[in-house]
């Protein structure tokens, strides 16, 4: 396994456009959800658009500045997923989203990539200076509470999300 988080480039254009569609379709028949939200926010049809609006630089009035990263295969080279990496908790993100919200494109699901992402995210959380971080799942995202957990995540509570669901809070650590 060769990964790395890399920072979008015109020259993954078309790939990203092909993982937003797998990601979409599958969202579409199988009701998954759309994770990390920041790299479906706009429309890659306009790249340019899509680049300059990916990361949020300076704080609004309900979101913080964060840094958006895709998982790359190097061997491949192919886009896996990506990572959105909130630089600091507001009081909505201490309650539900947490400093990083992560995704796997469907076709590569369960093959161990969320775990790396998720350690190569923290690593991306030291330069920031973050030293407790803040992940959240579905109760019912096995894979994704797995990920967390692997890389050091220990549940504090559980609770009712805006959309009814469970959801979990882990800190790790760094």
């Amino acid at each position: 396994m060769n990964l790395k988080l890399i920072k979008l480039t015109k020259a993954y254009e078309t790939q990203l456009g092909e993982m937003i569609d797998e990601w979409k379709l599958d969202q579409e028949l199988n009701h998954t959800n759309h994770s990390p939200w920041a790299i479906f926010k706009n429309d890659y049809h306009d790249f340019d658009h899509y680049l300059e609006n990916l990361e949020l630089k300076t704080a609004t009035e309900n979101r913080v500045p964060d840094s958006v990263f895709f998982l790359l295969d190097t061997e491949r080279d192919r886009l896996l997923g990506a990572v959105n990496i909130r630089h600091y908790l507001n009081d909505a993100l201490l309650k539900e989203g947490g400093h990083i919200g992560d995704g796997i494109r469907p076709s590569e699901r369960r093959k161990g990539y969320a775990t790396e992402m998720v350690r190569l995210a923290l690593e991306e959380c030291r330069k920031l200076g973050i030293q407790r971080v803040l992940m959240t799942c579905d109760k019912d995202n096995i894979g994704s509470a797995r990920s967390i957990i692997k890389n050091g995540g220990v549940l504090e509570n559980e609770f009712i999300n805006g959309e009814g669901q469970v959801e979990q809070r882990y800190w790790i650590e760094l």
